[in-house]
């Protein structure tokens, strides 16, 4: 089992058919309500990648500090352009006091089924023991983004 970073093929399908919406404006939608997205972690047994299409609780982590289904994300920059790349960023996230290993991380999408959007490969195992565990998203900008399409 691996866990391969990707942006999910599915989320790229469903970015064309409207089913993601990361601001209060879409197009798309006759209700422009901002969608809820959340970011769950895994250990190393898990097998995600581009071909993950929903966020599972098969070899998610567990220990004190965490709770299956993982933690729910705030859009800090919506969707924008930087140049000829669109991008958004998410805060940082953290579980307070955990101890927890890692090796990966999904992020998807809690209003629309729960539908993969992103897979996160740390690289190894990370771990906390009775600290802060946080998820530290990259510069926003067209080259970083955490979601960025060219």
């Amino acid at each position: 089992m691996a866990i391969s970073q990707a942006m999910c093929t599915s989320f790229k399908v469903e970015l064309l058919s409207g089913g993601h919406n990361f601001n209060t404006t879409n197009y798309a939608r006759t209700v422009n309500t901002q969608d809820s997205f959340k970011i769950a972690l895994y250990t190393s047994s898990a097998s995600l990648g581009a071909s993950t299409t929903a966020y599972s609780a098969s070899n998610e982590v567990s220990g004190s500090g965490y709770t299956a289904t993982g933690n729910t994300l705030v859009i800090s920059q919506v969707p924008q352009a930087s140049s000829t790349t669109a991008i958004l960023d998410f805060d940082n996230t953290t579980w307070s006091s955990a101890t927890i290993t890692a090796n990966g991380a999904l992020i998807y999408n809690d209003t629309n089924g729960d539908t993969a959007v992103a897979v996160l490969a740390f690289g190894g195992d990370k771990t906390s023991t009775a600290g802060d565990f946080t998820i530290v998203f990259p510069t926003f900008d067209a080259s970083n983004a955490i979601i960025r399409i060219a």
